[in-house]
């Protein structure tokens, strides 16, 4: 076959980069962060209340229906699900308000989506929930909520740690739900403290190790477990949240032990207004086209079962267990207790992490639908202050949340003025309509959250279509939805990171290696066992590894190799010294025998003639190598050149090049470089080829004809 023709790259000199000095770096960068001018102060401010860039630009005749149509629908969401999620925090109602209305107001003024609403998210609440379930019943209270909340003014020591109970900011001695919001309001200051030092240190990188399945596995797992946190509101069974690993399992077996003190009343309550509100959510999935805003239906079923709760007495009469006063107002704000922060200092970080993966990527997924762009460094300030802030005002932590952010886009949101607006709504509840939810029965709550689980609890009919795209993907989902359900939460997320990163590695140390054929008339090749009428090249083998070359992975690519060309250079090199270990002691038999019958012997050593003479290793899939990577690449280039058999690089790209310098595998100077390393395949081919030519020529040269004489 014709030699392809292709142009000869040249040698391309590489350009001299002068590289600072860390000191220098750092020094530049230090007196940029620390110098103080009027421009830089306006820059700084602008930078982190991005309202006074956007607010005088607004839009006043073209954006304002649409903000306020959405915070109207948003702040009418809220409302009820505020109330609902304090269930799964263990706080009282008014507390769910606060949150919603303070992380609204702040997000406003810091907030760099146009979409996002912040405020109290479902898997937030559960994490907050279990923590402070967990220090609650440390400090002596009984985890039974319908029973009065006991006033302790005892000091009790837990794990080393000294919890003084009297809380002198309330004027009075703290009882269970005083303590329940102190240890949640602790919390949310450190996890906004955490975010704080995230975005000071550039530690949003973090955020790249939750993957989009472990996430999803991670939610629906954390969705299986508030369903069953609320189930016993359903049943209206009266039995304590479960502390430490498998709450799922546990639960879900007191509920089965205890099913014949069912609440009857509850449990109809429950049927009917899960009937309600899926069949709202249905109606709003089928006409959602034709709707211009959504059905209402949480307020609607609020509304009623309140109603019917108050006129039908439900509390005294069946004993029905209600959310009881919520008084109106706001309590004077305090200071996180500095004490219970020790205590809740590592439950602290993995919600820093959650609240801040959830936010930023919802503002970047919601920023590219609608046009525009936004400073995930920023949202991570925006969120931890939509933190710390409120944490003065007895709240606890907050998220963007995906269900009311598709709510506020889908109704026209233009700005988060609509967020303004939805503060205001909630602020009406707070100050004028909180005491009209006393007969409000904590069942319909539970139907609330558990109806809101739809989507993620959805994500099961999924796995069939993810394992047919990607079978790690959906084990990935698999491991983190069972650990985040079965185990715990936190562990979940634990779990879920690790196997994640564990499969990443498990990838990179078994990668697919192949041997390579010439595309026929071309200076192409490609996997001789994914592609059918490829070319073998006689004696040269191509070999390509597809993943980084470094410690975990060096002994497969060894083996690898050895099996590709069919050729181990210490295999080699043992038979060969067997083989004139036995040809020297054949020799000075036959030698020994010669002398005694005086005649000539010729011993014949037969040598086994290698079926290839050069491999070439195509790096173009090998973005790195490591020092173990590069010692391995000295060592087979000294190995199989004693065994006669050149080793030679194509298509490394210059970090794996700058690795090969500086282990100086191209000789002093790099002054084999031109020898070793290619541009293309085809030009290691080439030049194989070329040397093998050269190397026969003078190995076996073409007789001269000598002139005859006649004798």
């Amino acid at each position: 076959m014709e030699e392809a023709k292709v142009t000869e790259v040249p040698h391309l000199e590489r350009r001299v980069r002068k590289r600072k000095e860390p000191m220098a770096i750092l020094k530049t960068k230090l007196s940029r962060s620390l110098s103080c001018s009027m421009p830089r102060v306006k820059t700084t401010l602008t930078g982190l209340f991005p309202v006074v860039l956007w607010l005088p630009k607004y839009k006043l005749k073209e954006y304002i229906w649409g903000d306020l149509m959405s915070g109207l629908v948003i702040g009418i969401i809220l409302v009820p699900q505020a109330i609902a999620y304090c269930l799964l925090a263990g706080v009282d109602p008014i507390y769910g308000l606060y949150t919603s209305f303070f992380a609204n107001i702040i997000y406003f003024f810091m907030g760099t989506s146009r979409h996002v609403s912040v405020g109290i998210f479902s898997l937030m609440s559960l994490m907050v929930g279990q923590v402070v379930d967990r220090e609650v019943y440390m400090a002596g209270f009984d985890l039974d909520d319908t029973k009065a909340d006991g006033i302790l003014n005892v000091t009790v020591d837990s794990d080393s740690s000294a919890v003084n109970l009297t809380m002198g900011a309330f004027g009075m001695e703290c009882g269970k739900e005083c303590y329940a919001i102190s240890i949640a309001a602790a919390m949310t200051f450190l996890v906004g403290i955490y975010q704080v030092l995230m975005a000071v240190f550039r530690l949003g990188f973090v955020s790249v190790y939750l993957s989009a399945p472990m996430l999803d596995g991670f939610a629906t797992g954390a969705s299986f477990t508030i369903l069953t946190v609320q189930a016993k509101y359903l049943l209206g069974l009266k039995i304590p949240r479960h502390q430490g690993y498998g709450t799922v399992v546990v639960t879900w077996i007191n509920i089965l032990s205890n099913i014949q003190n069912t609440n009857y009343c509850d449990l109809i309550t429950s049927a009917i207004c899960i009937s309600v509100l899926v069949a709202g959510k249905e109606l709003q999935e089928r006409f959602k086209d034709r709707l211009k805003i959504p059905l209402p239906t949480e307020l609607v079923v609020v509304a009623i079962a309140t109603l019917a709760s108050h006129f039908g007495d439900f509390h005294r009469r069946y004993d029905s267990n209600v959310s009881g006063a919520i008084p109106t107002g706001f309590i004077p704000p305090k200071v996180p207790s500095f004490g219970l922060m020790p205590r809740v200092a590592f439950d602290a970080i993995p919600l820093a992490v959650i609240s801040f993966a959830f936010t930023v990527s919802l503002s970047e997924m919601f920023a590219k639908k609608n046009g525009y762009t936004v400073r995930p460094n920023q949202e991570m300030l925006a969120i931890a202050f939509c933190n710390i802030i409120p944490s003065f005002f007895h709240c606890f932590t907050t998220s963007a949340a995906l269900a009311k952010t598709m709510v506020k886009d889908s109704t026209g949101c233009q700005t988060q003025v609509s967020s303004i607006v939805s503060a205001f709504v909630v602020l009406l509840v707070l100050l004028f309509f909180a005491p009209l939810f006393y007969s409000l029965q904590k069942c319909v709550l539970a139907c609330i959250i558990i109806v809101s689980l739809r989507g993620a609890l959805r994500k099961f009919r999924d796995v069939p279509s993810k394992w047919r795209i990607s079978k790690m993907d959906a084990v990935v989902w698999m491991v983190t939805m069972s650990a985040s359900a079965l185990i715990s939460v936190e562990m979940g997320l634990v779990v879920g990171v690790v196997f994640s990163m564990l499969c990443i590695i498990v990838q990179t140390q078994k990668p697919k290696v192949s041997l390579l054929g010439q595309i026929h008339d071309t200076a192409h090749y490609e996997d001789m066992e994914e592609y059918e009428n490829l070319m073998s090249l006689s004696k040269v083998k191509i070999f390509r590894f597809q993943a980084p070359l470094y410690y975990a992975n060096n002994d497969f690519f060894l083996k690898s190799l050895y099996k590709a060309v069919g050729l181990a250079p210490f295999l080699e090199m043992t038979r060969r010294r067997k083989a004139e270990k036995k040809g020297e002691t054949l020799a000075a038999k036959e030698a020994g025998r010669a002398h005694k019958t005086n005649g000539e012997v010729k011993v014949g050593l037969g040598s086994r003639e290698l079926d290839l003479h050069t491999i070439i290793l195509d790096c173009s899939a090998m973005p790195f190598i490591d020092s173990t990577g590069m010692q391995t690449f000295k060592g087979i280039l000294k190995d199989y050149k004693e065994v006669g058999v050149t080793v030679l690089l194509a298509s490394c790209n210059t970090t794996v090049i700058d690795s090969l310098s500086q282990g100086s595998f191209f000789g002093k100077a790099d002054k084999d470089m031109e020898n070793l390393s290619f541009y293309t395949v085809h030009a290691a081919v080439r030049f194989a080829n070329d040397r093998a030519a050269s190397t026969s020529e003078l190995s076996n040269p073409v007789p001269r004809e000598l002139p005859s004489w006649d004798l």
